[in-house]
């Protein structure tokens, strides 16, 4: 995974001249659950047709002019590891910050699912 990349594939887009803010999400390994219980990594998985048919849906929201999506799929993630990047481009801050937040709420959601490995023993 590599966000810069995502970021030159952004500048390289025929409609690059539209944009006026880039927004990114890079989502990582924590190592603790929302509840506090320790973990020592976790797997993804995705349902790729759902990814593709919310980042269409996604693009024709006003003002939005690419979003680009890579997850860290099938692989025992360690804490820390990248899981998730996101970039949305587009004309103005309002669009593109309700691009990013939906986008990410919908892929969480409906595409992605996740195993945790927990930390045994001393908990």
């Amino acid at each position: 995974m590599d966000l810069n990349r995502l970021l030159d594939q952004i500048k390289s887009h025929p409609d690059y001249a539209k944009v006026g803010m880039i927004l990114c999400h890079k989502g990582v390994v924590r190592g603790t659950t929302r509840e506090g219980r320790p973990v020592t990594g976790m797997r993804i998985t995705v349902d790729h047709q759902r990814l593709a048919e919310i980042l269409a849906e996604q693009k024709q929201k006003p003002g939005i002019v690419e979003i680009l999506v890579e997850i860290n799929e099938g692989l025992d993630l360690g804490l820390g590891q990248d899981v998730m990047h996101i970039v949305v481009a587009g004309d103005i801050r309002e669009h593109v910050i309700a691009g990013l937040a939906e986008t990410l709420n919908r892929i969480k959601a409906e595409v992605t699912g996740k195993t945790q490995f927990f930390v045994t023993g001393n908990e």
